[in-house]
């Protein structure tokens, strides 16, 4: 099916624009735009020119501006920009008089890459072909992936290659830091470098005036290190001044802006104009996640070596310990919260204004993969290409004799031949889209039938879970059941608590049953024509790279067979499809400009065939509650954040066209079909009577010690007091406060012995139970010592019928599937390996791969794995050669394995529901479901956590505290004293795990972005 593809500035959420900033030589980078319609060039340029023009006449114009320049808009932007915009005025005048941009096929049909080896005739268009004989491994979390990437590193005898959007060298890759000095990355790749290995590493260049990545700290942080470590950074932003067009200017003329929207944009406002055009880059992103040591093993997906990824698989949110301060997992600002404040001077990142005793970090679920075999070829092409690329552009004038291109001879070993009629020998042809035809409408979501429910001409039928007693279309059917796409015959909504603990028993005894009595092998029925994506290899994995590149990322012409693959898995999924991802920005059609991707249309189509043929099938998706980071969503800071939301529900259930309103009109319920959840945790942070003891035995505050602990784990990489095996350091130098603090803590007891320093494991599986946890006041009540916050979900995978599974480093929104936006990379696994499983209660045939990773997100997600030990590694924590470990046949395991079951899904939204409910009631996080205007968002979180003044004409003047500090819980919810702790334990005990249900009811009755204005990316801090 034909469809438009054409940059698009959408990217995170808003409607068409692209980022800009200032210059600064190297460091600096400027943006370029887009418009059109609604928030194309429509708002962010009205946002521009109404600042400009307001400066213009009140003399706050740049200083670069004279009285003979265009106007106050022109010049006090294009002094910033540097002149930047390369020929973007015809496509602004093409926007803005409406005419259409020119179509492509999604099929990719244009020349390659300069190589012989690139076919397009390959699956999905992509510059590889399939390869079998391979071995992967994955990794749900950054506590096991780096230990693997330590282990690969420590290891290296020939060459280190790391592609990153964000590389920290002060990362520690093992934890905790005080017992890990040596596995620092930029203490491992300076010893590697010392042995003789050769390190090459590409890192994004950001804008610095949107981001805080502090690329140049790497560059030179690293390469200072040993002339064997050479670093590039890309792209350069600082086009001239005579590449900004007459035409860019005039269309600008007539465009209006209202006087809110035009006080919110100084240089932020920049940031939410990002692009490329022709040989000039403003601000797209490198966002691979890539590394490859001695060409043979390779570590790729959703994970930068970078601050704040690192995590457990419980996730803890606190991390102060005052009986220990070597126990500290997350030094300096490792220990981030970006909702509250972003990283500040990663340059000098032990300097962390983030106080830990009274703020809670963010969690991080992220997934990768460890892998080796004819595969890796592919990805050292792709890192080959990229080098050499940055090379002959930026590099070779230098004459720096660390710079060099790279030369390498692909094998084609292990190349699939492809046999199967789902792959032919022809050009790359996609499963062939087919909307759904006009019928009768004979579903109809009814108001009454949910007091969530409404109709609205502008915005469309929407569907959010149905909450309380009336969660289901049908009022008559299982409450549980409607909530989770099927119907179990049975009203468990009044037990829905006490008894799924039994349901997980009885879950588990039957499937034991299933496997005690064997299940019958199908291998020989199994018809090879539906072999997903072309089957299964006999000799290994097979696996196949696809990637998101063009001439600006990468020389050549455009490529994205990343969405290709996307669309092909869903289209050709049998049953079961699950998403997570860190967006979900995507169209059903061409009715929802600037969004350009059609994965969401493959989505509704797959579902409509399903429904019309009567047939079971499940879409899961899970997502970040908040992307971008945002404090307080109403706030104009947030304005980027709440467009990307907007974009998001309008993808999802409103504004007409969303893929559950496309369901609805082809006459099905949405909510049977596909669901959509997010996570979120909590923990206690230690401020205990412990530490008001150590304090008072030391003379020393917690605070100041836990500064000089940071300041000496955070000692330069060269520093000259480091130990003869060039791996341990002398932490006595300034440390007069730590020592202090440290002798102060000896003979404490109860809690000062560091076991309930965080209590995460307590909705984990055999964690305790939250109401046996000790505590004894200090500084705080206990009440006051809880907090929660979003677990922020960086992901970026599908896994379909538990047999393929894609995997990368791609959001899904359009900056990631385009092509022409951010460079992304991602593997397609299809494992060889059998695992005898079940598909709605039927016996099936899945893969070892994809079975067992869905399987261990699952249970991550509701709490039935075990706590993480940092300090007690297992096979998982390796490298490729020790293969994953997964306990087959364990009771949680049978609880999960079959992913269409009523059982499991019934258990599965149950526990969203009642995590759900205890979260809001303790914490009153937003996003939430009672919260639909913004008057409802004032009464159920802003009178709690924000105040402000305001004066004689009603604006506010500035920000005040809240009744409570931001995550804590709102205490007037439960009764005074210890009862009232007893309370909030009760209600804390009920969550399990830390999924949630997704509230597409947030702000339902407003325009989520305010007054029509949706920027792209005032928060771009963390978006990718």
């Amino acid at each position: 099916m034909a469809q438009d593809y054409r940059e698009d500035p959408l990217a995170y959420g808003d409607y068409h624009r692209k980022p800009s900033t200032g210059s600064n030589q190297e460091d600096q980078e400027e943006g370029d735009y887009e418009g059109g319609e609604r928030g194309l060039i429509g708002d962010t340029y009205r946002r521009f020119r109404g600042k400009y023009a307001t400066q213009g006449t009140s003399g706050n114009t740049s200083t670069n501006e004279g009285p003979g320049q265009p106007s106050g808009l022109v010049s006090g932007l294009f002094s910033t920009l540097h002149g930047a915009v390369h020929g973007l005025g015809s496509e602004i005048q093409q926007r803005v008089s409406g005419r259409p941009p020119p179509s492509s096929s999604h099929t990719y049909s244009g020349p390659q890459p300069n190589d012989s080896l690139h076919n397009s005739q390959n699956r999905f268009a992509s510059f590889a072909a399939q390869r079998n004989s391979n071995d992967i491994k994955w990794y749900v979390d950054g506590c096991g992936y780096m230990w693997a990437v330590s282990r690969a590193l420590e290891q290296a005898r020939e060459s280190i290659w790391i592609m990153d959007w964000w590389l920290s060298p002060e990362l520690y890759l093992r934890r905790p830091p005080a017992k890990n000095e040596q596995y620092r990355i930029d203490h491992m790749l300076q010893t590697a470098a010392q042995r003789g290995v050769k390190v090459n590493i590409i890192v994004y260049k950001e804008v610095t005036q949107a981001l805080t990545l502090c690329s140049s700290h790497t560059k030179h942080a690293l390469e200072n290190l040993h002339p064997n470590i050479a670093v590039f950074r890309h792209p350069d932003h600082l086009p001239d001044a005579q590449t900004v067009q007459s035409s860019f200017i005039s269309s600008l003329q007539n465009l209006s802006l209202s006087a809110k929207t035009a006080s919110t944009l100084p240089l932020d406002a920049l940031k939410a104009v990002y692009g490329m055009n022709d040989d000039i880059i403003l601000y797209w992103a490198h966002h691979e996640k890539l590394c490859i040591v001695d060409g043979k093993t390779a570590f790729m997906g959703g994970l930068d070596l970078c601050y704040g990824r690192w995590d457990l698989n419980q996730h803890p949110i606190a991390d102060c310990h005052p009986s220990n301060l070597d126990d500290t997992i997350f030094p300096g600002q490792e220990y981030n919260n970006a909702r509250v404040l972003d990283f500040q001077d990663v340059s000098h990142w032990q300097n962390n204004k983030l106080d830990r005793t009274t703020t809670s970090r963010m969690g991080w679920s992220d997934i990768s993969v460890c892998l080796r075999g004819p595969v890796v070829e592919d990805l050292r092409t792709h890192f080959v290409e990229r080098w050499n690329f940055i090379y002959d552009e930026k590099y070779n004038v230098r004459k720096d004799v660390r710079y060099s291109r790279l030369t390498f001879n692909r094998n084609q070993a292990g190349t699939y031949q492809q046999t199967s009629p789902l792959q032919g020998t022809q050009s790359y042809q996609p499963y062939p889209q087919r909307q759904p035809s006009p019928q009768p409408q004979t579903f109809q979501y009814q108001a009454s039938a949910s007091p969530y429910g409404r109709n609205n001409q502008d915005t469309g039928q929407y569907f959010p879970p149905p909450p309380s007693s009336s969660r289901g279309v049908d009022s008559d059917e299982d409450e549980s059941a409607s909530r989770g796409f099927g119907s179990s015959g049975r009203d468990e909504r009044h037990h829905r608590h006490h008894h799924i603990e039994q349901e997980v028993d009885e879950m588990a005894g039957a499937v034991r049953d299933r496997f005690s009595e064997g299940v019958q092998r199908i291998g020989d029925h199994y018809d090879h024509h539906q072999r997903p994506q072309g089957g299964f290899q006999d000799a290994g994995i097979s696996c196949q790279i696809v990637r998101s590149c063009s001439k600006w990322s990468h020389g050549s012409t455009k490529e994205h067979s990343i969405q290709n693959a996307y669309v092909d898995v869903i289209q050709r999924s049998q049953h079961f499809v699950y998403i997570e991802n860190q967006f979900f920005i995507t169209a059903t059609g061409d009715s929802q400009k600037p969004v350009q991707n059609k994965i969401g249309a493959a989505l509704v189509d797959r579902i409509v065939r399903a429904a019309r043929a009567g047939e079971k099938y499940k879409v899961i998706v899970i997502i970040p509650a908040v992307p971008g980071f945002a404090g307080d969503l109403k706030d104009d800071a947030s304005l980027g954040t709440r467009a990307i939301m907007e974009f998001q529900y309008n993808s999802i259930n409103r504004g007409g066209h969303s893929i559950m309103e496309m369901i609805a009109n082809a006459g099905f319920d949405p909510t049977q079909y596909i669901r959509f959840y997010n996570l979120r945790n909590y923990d206690r942070i230690n401020i205990s009577a412990s530490m008001r003891e150590v304090e008072q035995n030391s003379g020393v505050s917690f605070g100041a010690a836990q500064q000089q602990y940071n300041d000496a784990i955070e000692l330069p990489a060269d520093y000259s007091s480091r130990g003869d095996d060039g791996q341990n350091r002398d932490f006595t130098t300034d440390r007069q406060s730590y020592n202090q603090y440290q002798q102060g803590t000896q003979r404490l007891q109860g809690l000062g012995s560091g076991r309930w320093d965080s209590v995460s494991e307590c909705y984990m599986q055999g964690g305790a139970d939250i109401r046996s946890v000790p505590w004894e006041n200090g500084s705080a009540s206990e009440m006051d010592s809880f907090v929660s916050e979003e677990l922020y979900v960086h992901s970026k995978v599908l896994i379909a019928d538990d047999r393929i599974v894609i995997c990368g480093s791609a959001n899904l929104n359009d900056r990631s599937q385009n092509g022409d936006h951010d460079s992304e990379i991602a593997i397609i696994v299809e494992d060889s390996t059998p695992v005898d499983s079940y598909m709605d209660g039927r016996p099936w045939r899945a893969t070892k791969f994809a079975a067992t990773l869905r399987r261990q997100l699952f249970r991550k997600h509701l709490g039935l794995l075990p706590a993480q030990d940092p300090e007690r590694p297992n096979a998982n924590f390796e490298p490729i050669g020790d293969p994953n470990v997964y306990d087959f046949g364990s009771e949680e395991d049978g609880v999960v394995v079959d992913p269409l079951s009523d059982r499991f899904l019934n258990l599965w939204n149950d526990r969203a529901y009642q995590n759900t409910a205890a979260f809001g009631r303790a914490f009153h996080p937003v996003p939430h479901d009672d919260v639909r205007t913004w008057k409802d968002y004032d009464s159920f979180y802003e009178s709690f956590f924000q105040k402000s003044e305001k004066g004689t004409d009603g604006k506010e003047v500035r920000k005040l505290p809240g009744k409570y500090q931001w995550g804590h819980v709102v205490a007037e919810n439960f009764s005074a004293g210890q009862q009232g702790v007893g309370e909030l334990k009760d209600l804390l005990s009920t969550i399990k795990g830390t999924l949630v249900e997704m509230p597409l009811l947030f702000l339902i009755k407003e325009d989520i972005a305010k007054e029509g204005v949706s920027l792209n990316a005032f928060t771009e801090e963390v978006y990718t």
